[in-house]
């Protein structure tokens, strides 16, 4: 259970950096009724890194898990833009987008994991 808050915490990290090293990526799967996308993806960047620190030290492990929460809850809209976006274009990468939807529920739990 301990490599596995280190693993979670680390993707969270990882995936908020990625925010600011390519951010039009992620504005391109931003639902069009989001305004400032730009400010957005940085804002959620910002939110992933703040989880995934928070997850790392005993004295923040519980917020860091109930904000990992939210935060994978308000990302669910934008992981279902892309999909439809990649099924609009007929992206050959679709199916992949349709694999991460259920995977938000097991990123979820991971996370209520560490709510101790």
């Amino acid at each position: 259970m301990l490599y596995s808050k280190y693993i979670l915490s680390s993707l969270l990290i990882l995936a908020g950096i990625m925010h600011f090293v390519k951010p039009h990526f992620f504005m391109k799967i931003m639902p069009d009724y989001i305004p400032y996308h730009l400010k957005m993806v940085y804002i959620s960047g910002i939110a992933e890194i703040l989880c995934g620190v928070l997850l790392l030290f005993p004295q923040t492990q519980k917020l860091g898990a109930y904000l990992s929460i939210a935060l994978f809850i308000a990302v669910f809209p934008a992981n279902i833009e892309m999909t439809k976006k990649f099924y609009q274009i007929h992206h050959k990468y679709f199916w992949l987008t349709v694999v991460r939807l259920p995977l938000q529920f097991v990123l979820i739990w991971w996370a209520y994991q560490f709510r101790k």
